[in-house]
């Protein structure tokens, strides 16, 4: 059963229908906004931002506190709405669409004048007597905001934040799987007092992102997959327009023979299975060196054997949050099992719950022939392959289409940090999961087919601004220097200047 269903409407309006993914439900209806009405939308919004962004960086900054505000008092609203969306534990949905949102919008609302403010810089050379360079940063506009599924809330909250403080307006098209957390999310925001239409929801489906991409929007920020992905890069360089894209995944955790096993393998089950495994820096492949790979499989098996899922009351993992992603991982796991992988604890539809369950799945002797070590699988797969020695472990993890992130598992944090600088992907945590999108400092982007730029840290920031550099003549008037009309002597005179400079040793000075 498809937990996004196609109604008849009234008129040539498409309305979609919202089922829960845990109890197959309804838990809601929604109609998809045709393409005029998100160009007016935009139009909307362009007007909005003209006044937002004469504000000062630090009375925006004041919105967004009481947009934390916001998300503090009134938390058990998200709360209910991305668990009745996704199914997901209720304590993944506070970490996730709570804290998470609330730590990286105060932090940048802390932040946004310092990492904005105008920045001069010393200039090289002869220009350094004559010239200033300050950059500024200008807001963009219209920013055309694209957002998954798999966090409904922070993936949205997050970016959001980013583009205001800078300066801009924002139309958020949500994922047509969860559109309802997107109206909660609009809500905080306009009892937070921001003018109106600064920030609008477009609800609707695939075509409805393309319409967004298409209505004069400035930007595209888009997190999704990678076949989406690039499909919003072709319409964005059709247009010549910036986009961020954060695509999907396939870290590898390597796990070396020096390691504390019992955080290690507590490390790969919440790596794979928080979330349901719906984390695009979840762990989805586990390189052991053989002279500790079974005492870790042992341990592995042993917590995932513990784990609890259900759809009420306490319970670690929940639903799978889209049909159609329950049917990539059945596949992936049926592929390993066909191709001689050993399914140690899992590996099936749960029986015991109506909806849409996979359980918690521990798979060993696996390859990079099986589509579940070479394909996003995103779903609570352990995925445990034996490897020789530590540099087997770095050359199948850099094999791979993907490099969102990856773990490092060692006694030895420099050795690990050394191992953690040859793995080709965005970032790299060592004895820890991967937690870099929660650390706001950091800027966060893949590599390869994971995504193009980087979100997070003051890059983020910056990146919803045009970096604007000016420079001003220290006197500012006279002769321009080289100016009309040319002549011979000025020519010759140059070419004897470009001797001294830089055939000398004064270009090292000056340089």
């Amino acid at each position: 059963m498809a937990i996004v269903e196609a109604l008849e409407g009234p008129d040539e309006r498409r309305r979609m229908r919202v089922l829960s993914p845990a109890s197959l439900e309804p838990i809601g209806e929604f109609e998809c906004r045709t393409p005029e009405e998100v160009r007016a939308a935009v139009d909307r919004a362009r007007a909005a931002q003209a006044g937002w962004a004469a504000v000062p960086v630090e009375e925006r900054a004041q919105y967004l506190w009481r947009l934390v505000d916001r998300f503090v008092q009134r938390q058990d609203e998200i709360i209910d709405a991305v668990i009745a969306e996704t199914g997901k534990a209720r304590s993944e949905a506070i970490a996730m669409e709570v804290y998470s949102p609330c730590d990286a919008i105060a932090y940048y609302a802390k932040h946004a004048a310092e990492f904005l403010a105008p920045q001069a810089r010393a200039l090289h050379g002869v220009m350094r007597f004559t010239k200033t360079l300050r950059i500024v940063y200008q807001p963009l506009g219209v920013v055309g905001l694209i957002t998954p599924w798999n966090g409904p809330i922070v993936l949205s909250a997050v970016p959001l934040a980013q583009a205001l403080l800078a300066g801009n307006a924002v139309v958020h098209k949500p994922s047509e799987v969860t559109p309802l957390s997107a109206l909660v999310l609009k809500s905080f925001v306009d009892d937070a007092g921001l003018p109106e239409d600064l920030y609008q929801v477009v609800q609707g489906d695939g075509s409805t992102g393309a319409a967004l991409i298409e209505a004069n929007v400035d930007k595209v920020s888009f997190t999704g997959s990678v076949a989406t992905g690039r499909k919003v890069a072709q319409a964005c360089a059709g247009r010549l327009i910036p986009y961020t894209l954060e695509l999907g995944g396939k870290d590898a955790m390597i796990v070396c023979a020096d390691a504390d096993l019992d955080r290690a393998a507590a490390g790969a089950v919440i790596g794979s299975c928080m979330n349901t495994g719906h984390y695009c820096c979840g762990t989805e492949r586990v390189y052991v060196v053989e002279s500790i790979y079974d005492e870790f499989v042992e341990k592995v098996v042993e917590q995932v054997r513990a784990l609890r899922q259900g759809d009420h009351g306490e319970f670690d993992v929940g639903a799978v949050f889209w049909d159609s992603q329950l049917e990539i991982i059945e596949a992936h796991v049926e592929d390993a099992r066909a191709k001689g992988a050993n399914i140690r604890v899992g590996g099936r539809r749960n029986p015991d719950l109506a909806g849409l369950f996979f359980e918690p799945t521990v798979v060993t002797e696996v390859d990079h022939q099986m589509d579940i070590m070479t394909k996003e699988t995103f779903g609570p797969i352990v995925a445990i392959e034996k490897v020789r020695d530590e540099e087997e472990a770095i050359r199948l993890a850099n094999q791979s289409d993907y490099g969102l992130n990856g773990t490092v598992w060692t006694a030895d944090t420099d050795k690990g940090i050394e191992i953690a600088r040859r793995i080709h992907t965005g970032g790299v945590c060592v004895n820890d999961m991967t937690i870099t999108y929660g650390i706001p400092e950091a800027p966060f982007g893949g590599r390869k087919s994971s995504g193009v730029g980087q979100v997070n840290g003051p890059e983020g920031l910056r990146g919803y601004c045009h970096a604007q550099p000016i420079t001003a003549d220290k006197k500012g008037r006279g002769k321009i220097q080289g100016g009309y009309p040319y002549s011979r002597k000025n020519e010759d005179g140059m070419q004897k200047f470009i001797k001294i400079l830089f055939g000398t040793r004064l270009r090292r000075w000056l340089s």
